[in-house]
């Protein structure tokens, strides 16, 4: 077992894709992402198309409450058009990797000034939010990181964003306060 290299500062699940997120204590890591997570998108009610945080950013002072009901009235009063959720029948609705993490390190150097153009360090929405003391999750790339029971392949840098995208080898729960360990085969040596 490879030693720790930080851990788990917060994990955040958004049930609504381009709405707040919500912070739990734990989740289960699947195969296509955290249980719950981008489960609903939202789109126009005449239309049926969807309506992004990019098109719209009112989206981002929403949080889901879990009501689908609810929820869409209060996006139709904060939206001022009627709109709808839809559920998605394929898993998660991610843009790049099923799991987006993000060290408390990389959203300090965002504020001082290094952060990608169209990112923003107040909101990286990141599902896992990581306190790496001594590292940089940008350098593991192409590597293996343990977090509770859940294994996950750092595939990338995100283009417009902080921290990395990871795809799920392992599923498996993980909770605030975990360990978060490098795979000792990807350690080099």
């Amino acid at each position: 077992m490879s030693d720790a290299v930080g851990s788990v500062a917060s994990i955040s699940v958004y049930p609504v894709k381009s709405l707040a997120g919500r912070a739990v204590p734990r989740a289960e890591v699947e195969p296509a992402g955290l249980r719950g997570d981008r489960a609903h998108a939202v789109v126009d009610a005449g239309t049926g198309e969807p309506v992004t945080v990019k098109t719209t950013p009112e989206l981002r002072q929403v949080a889901a409450t879990g009501d689908a009901e609810a929820d869409t009235i209060t996006l139709t009063e904060v939206l001022g058009r009627p709109v709808r959720l839809a559920a998605s029948t394929a898993g998660p609705q991610v843009d790049a990797a099923a799991v987006h993490l993000v060290s408390r390190q990389a959203i300090d150097r965002a504020a001082a000034g290094d952060v990608p153009e169209g990112c923003s360090a107040d909101d990286p929405r990141a599902n896992v939010l990581l306190d790496l003391p001594d590292g940089d999750e940008r350098t593991w790339v192409g590597r293996v990181v343990r977090i509770g029971d859940a294994e996950l392949q750092v595939t990338r840098t995100p283009k417009h964003c902080l921290g990395v995208y990871a795809e799920v080898r392992r599923p498996g729960g993980i909770a605030v306060g975990d360990a978060v360990r490098l795979h000792p085969d990807d350690v080099p040596g």
